[in-house]
């Protein structure tokens, strides 16, 4: 991490701290804008947020892929083919007794 970067880091937390005591002072002064501005701007974040994904999923362009192809395996010399199944034929068999 270079020196630039600390010093923005140090920078954002100084600004959050301003911003939480200035944040406090008006909850203690029983300002209106205390609230208010925090409500707005987490409020205009997430409509801003919601716009940006409808914008995103309208405006994506999508090209169907055609049908994958199904690989079947062919069976090697000397295999053969697997038998179906009976194990419910014995089941109906108890249930007509």
């Amino acid at each position: 991490m270079n020196q630039a970067s600390r010093i923005q880091g140090w920078t954002i937390c100084a600004a959050a701290a301003v911003l939480a005591a200035a944040f406090i002072l008006g909850l203690l002064n029983q300002s209106y804008w205390a609230i208010a501005l925090p409500v707005a701007a987490l409020t205009l974040f997430v409509l801003g947020l919601a716009g940006w994904v409808g914008y995103t999923i309208a405006t994506i362009q999508v090209e169907a892929d055609p049908l994958p192809e199904v690989l079947v395996a062919e069976p090697a010399e000397g295999e053969s083919s697997p038998e179906p199944s009976t194990a419910n034929a014995g089941s109906n068999a108890s249930e007509s007794a």
